[in-house]
C-alpha cells in the first residue's frame, strides 16, 4: 500500500467525521501527519493545538510551530503549568494519566469554546499496542484516534510525512522530560530545567539526533540509540560533557 493511499484513507476519515476538527500537535511526526490530512480534508476549518504546559521541551514546541507552518494549518497554543497539579507531580504510575487527562479536558473545553466537537491525536499503531495510561486518558475523554482507526503504524506514518516534505519525516520519537525520573521521585521545574539543558548539552557536543538523561541524584544515565552509541567513545568529547553536566 503506498502512502498517497495511506494518506487518502486518513483524510477520508476526517471527511466522514465531520466538517470541523482540532489536531492535537505535539511536534512529532504522527501528529504532524493528522494534521496534514486534516488539512487537507478540511481546509480552514481544521485548528492543530499544542498545550505548552511548562513541561514541555522548548524544541518540541519549536517543532510544532515549524511543521504547522508547512503544513499551512491554523496553530493555536495553549498554556497552563502541569505542575500546578500534585498528582502529576507526585509521579507514580498514573503519572501519564494525570498528563494526559488534564491534556484532554484543556483540549476539549477549547473545542466548546470555538464550537469544535471533533478532537483527534496521534495515537498510532504501534502504541496502542501497549498499555500507556495516557491513552487510556485520551479515550476517557472522547479524543479521537485517527491513525489507530485507519490502521497506521509508525513505519507507514513516517513515509506519508517523507512523501509530503513534512521536515519531521525521520524526527525520533520522544518522551517527555518527566520520564527521566525515577518513580516517586517529584517532578520539580528544576529538575526538569536540569535534565533539557543536560540532553542539549549531550547533543550538541556528540553530535546525536536522539538521546536521554536519566536523572539518579548524583549520577545521569545517558541514553543514545544503538546507533549513535560510537559518538559516545570520544575521549575528548566525554571529559567535555562530564564538565558540562556537572556545572
Amino acid at each position: 500500500m503506498t502512502s498517497t493511499t495511506d494518506l487518502d484513507r486518513l483524510v477520508g476519515w476526517f471527511v466522514e467525521h465531520g466538517n470541523r476538527a482540532i489536531v492535537a500537535l505535539s511536534g512529532g511526526v504522527d501528529s504532524a501527519v493528522v494534521a496534514l490530512a486534516a488539512k487537507i480534508a478540511l481546509n480552514d476549518q481544521a485548528i492543530a493545538i499544542t498545550a505548552n504546559y511548562k513541561t514541555l521541551a522548548k524544541n518540541e514546541l519549536d517543532s510544532a510551530k515549524f511543521v504547522s507552518k508547512e503544513i499551512g494549518i491554523d496553530h493555536r497554543i495553549i498554556e497552563y503549568n502541569e505542575l500546578d497539579n500534585p498528582l502529576f507531580r507526585k509521579n507514580d504510575e498514573l503519572r501519564c494519566y494525570y498528563c494526559r487527562s488534564e491534556l484532554a479536558k484543556k483540549l476539549v473545553s477549547y473545542g466548546q469554546q470555538v464550537g469544535i466537537g471533533l478532537i483527534a491525536d496521534g495515537t498510532q499503531v504501534d502504541d496502542a499496542n501497549d498499555i500507556r495510561p495516557g491513552i487510556k486518558a485520551i479515550t476517557e475523554n472522547g479524543i479521537k484516534s485517527p491513525l489507530v482507526e485507519v490502521g497506521l503504524d509508525k513505519a507507514r506514518i513516517r513515509l506519508i510525512a517523507k512523501a509530503y516534505g513534512l521536515s519531521v519525516f525521520d524526527r525520533p520519537s520522544n518522551s517527555c522530560l518527566a520520564s527521566r525520573l525515577p518513580r516517586g521521585v517529584e517532578v520539580t521545574a528544576e529538575r526538569l530545567d536540569t535534565i533539557e539543558k543536560a540532553e542539549e548539552s549531550v547533543k550538541m557536543i556528540c553530535s546525536v539526533r536522539q538521546v536521554r538523561v536519566r536523572d539518579h541524584g548524583e549520577i545521569a544515565r545517558i541514553e543514545v540509540g544503538v546507533d549513535e552509541l560510537p559518538k559516545l567513545f570520544d575521549p575528548s568529547k566525554l571529559s567535555r560533557l562530564d564538565l558540562k553536566l556537572r556545572m
